[in-house]
């Protein structure tokens, strides 16, 4: 008893000296180890006894692993939302993510999205895995809605067509396929784009550049800036375009413009990627506001395409959308799908069921579609009602004779006001208007009350902040 006793104490004095001793040490970064002791008790002052003891003993280190993580900034767009939330003044006004709301400034439920949910409630329908490329019935409503029922690239079955996560997920698939089969090829986006989309493209490894799309001495397009860095641009490029709606300017090229980006698209083998997130919900028209799509698919392009029903059917949190690949054949189409199943298993497996059921069973029924459109319309005309009285509020105050018919050219639930950083800055700090700091402002978040309240705001911010 009195050995053990001995051993006892000598390897807890011991493991305190060797603790003591590498305490004195710099701090050790990313490890936590273990350390061995050997106790001899060949000196002792009792009898001798040929054994030894080892301790293993943990020694905690006070720098993480992660001390080297920085804090991200905030997100441009969804970061906004998080400061008006913590605003506590009641004149405030959310400008900044894209989200329809209604006269009261409330969020949205479509009545037709109600009534496909009670469908699906009504057949029982189960919560199994879909496949890896989505619904069946998902896939066909959202290609026929895209390009129309009878396009002969849906009769031939020159599309593959795979359900994504909403728009940002459909476009990081399309990014991905590209970084693996065409390495190097470099995607030019517009000047400005959405803030997502830098990010899609460099998480996913594709190079890209920019191409001039504003003009802010006429706060409308610059068609021929545009066309000359798409010119430019090495052959077989592909080229990121808004199939309406484009976000954040609001500015669309007309008919007669869209048919010149394609010739020039044509000459130089460069290869189109639309993003088509608001089809239906800028001009209330599903087929006109898919017009530029087609147009691309009848001349025999080769074309990525992301769609997203986060706007047109306020399916927001659903997170529904699809990537589509127009091919020249079924041979090649179905090679293209299955490659695309590839990228999405390990990403997220397979996609969520309960936004595809809604949008096929809404696209699917001609009553539901047509009480679909009907919303959209009313969506729409909302917009474009407080476009109309906000252009006319700012007509009315700012008596220097400045053009402001910009806002009423401009389509969609977006318009790029122009103003500048500190500008915007100014919205923000001194009216409580929050929005994005290149300008944007989204008139969906916007109602009839608050028109003249944001005229007065922006009239200031544009005169006298510089």
């Amino acid at each position: 008893m009195a050995t053990s006793m001995a051993l006892n104490e000598i390897a807890v004095s011991s493991a305190s000296s060797v603790a003591s001793k590498m305490s004195s040490k710099p701090a050790m970064k990313k490890f936590v180890g273990f350390h061995t002791v050997a106790l001899s008790t060949k000196n002792a002052s009792f009898p001798s006894v040929k054994c030894a003891a080892k301790v293993n003993m943990a020694v905690a280190v006070d720098v993480s692993r992660f001390e080297n993580v920085s804090m991200a900034p905030p997100d441009p767009i969804l970061g906004v939302s998080e400061a008006f939330k913590a605003d506590t003044d009641a004149t405030k006004l959310n400008l900044g993510v894209g989200a329809y709301r209604t006269e009261d400034l409330q969020p949205y439920v479509l009545k037709v999205v109600n009534k496909a949910e009670q469908l699906m409630l009504e057949r029982g329908e189960n919560k199994e895995y879909l496949p890896i490329e989505g619904l069946a019935a998902f896939n066909k409503a959202t290609a026929e809605l895209l390009l129309g029922a009878d396009n002969p690239v849906i009769k031939n079955g020159q599309i593959a067509t795979v359900q994504g996560l909403s728009g940002t997920g459909s476009l990081r698939l399309g990014a991905a396929f590209i970084a693996r089969y065409f390495p190097g090829v470099k995607v030019l986006i517009s000047s400005p784009t959405w803030g997502n989309h830098k990010n899609i493209l460099s998480d996913a490894g594709v190079p890209w550049s920019e191409y001039r799309y504003f003009d802010p001495q006429t706060v409308g397009l610059d068609f021929k800036g545009m066309i000359e860095d798409i010119k430019a641009a090495p052959n077989g490029s592909v080229i990121l375009l808004h199939g309406c709606a484009h976000n954040p300017t609001g500015i669309d090229p007309t008919p007669e413009q869209w048919e010149a980006i394609a010739d020039v698209l044509e000459e130089k083998g460069h290869m189109p990627f639309f993003d088509v997130a608001y089809q239906g919900f800028a001009s209330g028209s599903l087929d006109d506001d898919a017009s530029s799509v087609r147009k691309f698919a009848s001349r025999g392009f080769e074309m990525f395409v992301a769609q997203s029903y986060s706007k047109n059917l306020g399916l927001y949190a659903e997170r529904i959308g699809a990537i589509n690949v127009i091919l020249p054949t079924a041979d090649l189409a179905a090679r293209v799908k299955s490659q695309l199943k590839r990228l999405a298993r390990p990403m997220y497996s397979n996609p969520p069921v309960h936004g595809a059921r809604i949008v096929a069973n809404v696209v699917g029924d001609s009553v539901l579609f047509d009480e679909w459109r009907a919303e959209m319309q009313m969506m729409a005309g909302r917009i474009k009602g407080v476009r109309q009285k906000l252009y006319e509020a700012l007509l009315s105050k700012d008596k220097s004779g400045k053009d402001w018919s910009f806002i009423l050219k401009q389509i969609g639930m977006f318009s790029f006001t122009g103003l500048t950083k500190s500008q915007s800055d100014n919205m923000t700090d001194k009216w409580h208007v929050y929005m994005t700091k290149d300008g944007r402002i989204s008139l969906a978040g916007l109602n009839l009350a608050k028109c003249d309240y944001l005229a007065d705001a922006i009239i200031d911010s544009y005169y006298n902040v510089k």
